[in-house]
């Protein structure tokens, strides 16, 4: 279990019901080290305040007979900068899940497909050739919950067959960064549906 923030008593609590092998976060409270130090094979690791991104400001990839040097992927574009290419039939999405769906996303590699609803991750697809089976795995792990949801998209959909396919499942949101040569179609499938489409013109795919 990995935590962004520290971690205080009432987190503790919660997690000492059930087994966990190692727990990292910033900071833990002296109450959740007294709790914690019931579980004797639990194991706490403090993490620095701001990771490296990379070495030098390069990202070292390893290939035969060499290495290839590239800048690492640590830009995120704005939601103020995203543009809706389509408008749903249901309420505008809430931003703070807008911002996770594409933040989950970006740290999945790769093809990855992550569904969102009301605060937390309900599927996740990725790792595929294909775009599509990627949705077809993260909703099928999402399961009645991604009934409206929020899909990321590391990068554009080649096809609209990925927006049908999630669109059948429930998913009410897309976000993806836009750039292929069927844009038109992938945006005319999806008003079609009435789903909302965000484009944020940043492409984060990598494997």
């Amino acid at each position: 279990m990995a935590f962004n923030r520290p971690v205080g008593i009432e987190v503790a609590q919660a997690m000492v019901q059930s087994f966990w092998e190692v727990v990292l976060a910033p900071a833990f409270t002296p109450e959740a080290m007294e709790i914690f130090s019931a579980k004797k094979q639990l194991r706490l690791l403090q993490t620095p305040g701001a990771w490296p991104l990379s070495a030098n400001g390069l990202d070292v990839r390893s290939i035969a007979g060499g290495f290839l040097l590239q800048r690492p992927d640590d830009d995120f574009a704005s939601v103020d900068q995203w543009q809706v290419k389509a408008t749903g039939h249901g309420p505008q999405p809430v931003v703070e899940d807008l911002i996770l769906a594409q933040t989950v996303a970006k740290a999945v590699k790769s093809n990855s497909i992550v569904l969102v609803r009301d605060g937390g991750t309900v599927g996740i697809g990725a790792g595929q050739m294909s775009r599509v089976d990627s949705v077809e795995i993260a909703c099928r792990k999402a399961g009645d919950r991604a009934k409206g949801s929020i899909l990321g998209s590391d990068a554009y959909f080649p096809f609209p067959d990925g927006l049908e396919l999630a669109a059948k499942h429930g998913v009410t949101t897309f976000i993806e960064p836009g750039g292929s040569i069927r844009d038109k179609e992938v945006i005319e499938a999806a008003q079609k549906l009435g789903v909302w489409l965000f484009f944020t013109g940043m492409r984060h795919f990598r494997h």
